[in-house]
Order: C-alpha cells, then structure tokens, then sequence
C-alpha cells in the first residue's frame, strides 16, 4: 500500500476513534483523556494494532497539541495578571518543588541510580502536565474559577523553571564543565527575560501588528507566529510550551477573542493527538516490572500535589472548596516528565519504563482527582454550617470562550 494512502487511512481511524471516544465519555460525564491514552496504548507499540505511517504526523501533532494548549489558555490573562499572579505565588512555587521533588530524587537513591539519576526523576516527579490540566480545566468549566489563578501561577512558575533544570539536567548528562552549563543556562534565562519584556511593554504593539479584518488572515497570523515563538523557545532550551503562553499574553482585546474563537477547534484537534501520541510510545509489557515503585511514588506525590494547591489557594484566600478543587487538579503529570525521562534514559535506562508506569498512572488519576477532591475531602472532613462564600463560586472570564 502507498505511504500516503496508508496514511490518510490510520489518521481517519484514529481521529474517528477519538470521536466516537469523546461522544461516550461525554454520555458517563468523564473527561475523555483516560479514554485517548488506553486508545494510544492499543496503537501503540506492543499494542493490538500498533501504527507505522502516521507515527511521525502524529508525534509532529502531538507537539502542536500542547502549544495551542498553552496559547489558549494565555489568552485568557493579560500580561499584567501575569506577572501579579507569579510575585505573590513564587513561594508556592518554592513548596511545590519541595514537596514533589524531593520524593522522586529518594526513590532513584534508594534504587541505587546515582545522583544524576535522582535529579532527573525529582524533575519527573516535580512538574505538573500543563497540556492534561489545561484540558481538564476546560472540561470541568473552571477557567473563571477562583482559584484558577492560582493553578496557572504555579504550571507558569514550573515551566519557566524548566528554563533552569533542563539545562542544568543536559550539562550533568553530558558531564560539560560548570562553564559550559552556565551558558546555556544563561541564554536559557535571557530566552525568557526577553520574551517576558515584549509581552508585558510591547503587548499593545504585539497585537495591533497581528489585528487583521480577514479570519484567515488573523489564523494564520497568530499561528504561524505562535509555532515560530515555541521552536525558538525550545531551540534555546525553553519550553516550548511557555513561549506559547508567553504568545498569548502578550495579545489582548479583539485580537485574543477572535484568536481563540478560531484556534480552538484546532486546540480539540490537536490536544487529543497529543494524548493519544502519549500512549503511543508506551510498550504495555515494560509496564508490569516497574508497577509497584511507580504505585508507591505516584500515592505519595497525589498527596504531595494536592498539598500544594491547598496550601497556595489558601494563601490566596480562597475558600477551603477552592483549596481542594486547587490540589486535585494539579496532581496530573505528562510531557515534562516524559521529555525528562527521556533524557535520562542514557544514564540510567531503568529510568524510562518507571516514569512512564508513573506519568500513565498520573494522567489518568489527574482528571478523576480533580473532579472529586473536593466533594471527597468535604464529605471526609468535618464541618460547620457557614454562610456561602464568594469564592465558593465562579466569576466568569469570557464565558464565551471557556476551553473545550
């Protein structure tokens, strides 16, 4: 069968699968990311019915997803909120690689793996998966949510410090001197610095520049500048994800609302091939040796997440209902700590199969964790009959272009 033939036929099925996985989801009232990943696990390699021509479209897609993912949701704040948020949030910041950090460099310690491989699986256990929660916010309609905020404030402070760990990662890796590693750390840094500079003083220029009569026009535009923004982000070891978020701060006004109403059937698109590529390149028979540590590390940082969001919502003032809502919907992990274990993988190989058991068991515990925190944690707990707080209820941002 021609390439090309064998490709429009694998990408029909999935994406037809992925529909018709959506619509049941929808029908049980589940968010429909557990669904996709056991799809990408029947496809993938070692599954039911792995795929061969449409492995590089969709890893490219995979990609895509989660920078429209990001794009969209910087959308919704300004650059001002931005950076209001992270000033008084960086000491959540500093708990949360505290407390989700430290029990994944223990683990690779107790295992024997040395101390590079206990920074690599810190960096595994440590980072959230903006991509899953930025879904799950969307599905569960919680992007005007109190604590949102708050939530956002601490994935930013997690991927831009990834500007920081992965070069630091990459030079002990590599074994490069301490010179070495500080300049890609500083162009890292500067990466970022600049980036930040246009977004927060040029905003205004940014958007008048994209503005364009023409839909067409304006998709193409931000698109194009969008992808262009996140390869360099990532060419200079920044996250690609943050220099998309980065991009949709630094728009505002029309230009935001008329980029988010025609980029977002693309994000649906290209945000569940990013789950399904995920379980694509997931072997289900490297799983089973790995299960019982990856179990272990993934109880202790569902709690250590949660703890988290608790403890920074609640530094917010949000009420004890947002505090939860906070914790369960970070607990998701996903590209980071796959794109960190696959680093890794060349040091100690043993790393690659235990985060992937442990991001697989992460990113389908995320969505249910974050829908029932919460209601669990109140029913759990004892409690006063107290007048209803303002920040048990949601204020509405742009309710026309709430995500998925």
């Amino acid at each position: 069968m021609h390439n090309t033939t064998a490709l429009l036929i694998e990408l029909g099925a999935i994406i037809l699968a992925l529909g018709l996985l959506g619509r049941l989801a929808g029908r049980v009232g589940l968010s429909p990311i557990p669904l996709y990943l056991l799809a990408g696990l029947a496809f993938g390699h070692g599954g039911i019915l792995p795929l061969q021509a449409s492995e590089e479209f969709v890893a490219t897609g995979a990609e895509i997803g989660v920078i429209l993912l990001l794009l969209l949701l910087g959308l919704e704040y300004s650059a001002s909120e931005l950076v209001t948020n992270l000033k008084t949030q960086y000491p959540s910041g500093a708990v949360d690689f505290v407390l989700n950090a430290a029990p994944g460099a223990v683990l690779a310690l107790l295992l024997g793996w040395g101390p590079v491989a206990a920074v690599a699986l810190a960096g595994v256990t440590w980072i959230s998966s903006s991509g899953v929660i930025a879904k799950v916010l969307g599905d569960l309609r919680r992007i005007g949510n109190r604590e949102t905020p708050v939530i956002l404030s601490i994935l930013v402070l997690e991927d831009l410090s990834m500007a920081v760990y992965l070069p630091i990662l990459t030079a002990l890796l590599a074994g490069v001197s301490l010179a070495g590693g500080a300049v890609t750390l500083l162009i890292a840094l500067a990466t970022v610095g600049a980036v930040l500079y246009i977004a927060l003083r040029h905003g205004r220029l940014v958007s008048r520049a994209v503005s364009s009569d023409s839909a067409e026009m304006l998709l193409l535009v931000v698109l194009g500048l969008t992808l262009l923004v996140a390869g360099i982000a990532q060419q200079l070891q920044v996250s690609a994800a943050v220099g998309a978020f980065l991009v949709g701060i630094a728009l505002s006004g029309e230009v935001a609302e008329g980029a988010n109403s025609l980029l977002t059937p693309l994000r649906d698109l290209f945000a569940a091939v990013f789950f399904v590529f995920f379980g694509l390149h997931t072997d289900p028979s490297d799983i089973p040796p790995v299960l019982l540590p990856a179990l272990a590390l993934a109880g202790v940082t569902v709690l250590t997440k949660i703890a988290t969001g608790y403890w920074a919502a609640k530094r917010a003032g949000i009420s004890p209902k947002g505090r939860w809502r906070a914790g369960g919907t970070l607990v998701a992990r996903g590209e980071f700590s796959i794109v960190i274990a696959g680093l890794a993988v060349g040091a100690e190989p043993r790393i690659g199969p235990l985060a992937t058991a442990y991001v697989l068991i992460l990113v389908v515990l995320g969505p249910p964790a974050a829908r029932w925190t919460e209601p669990l944690a109140h029913r759990l707990t004892p409690h006063r009959h107290r007048p209803p707080s303002p920040t048990d209820t949601t204020t509405a941002i742009k309710p026309e272009s709430v995500l998925y």
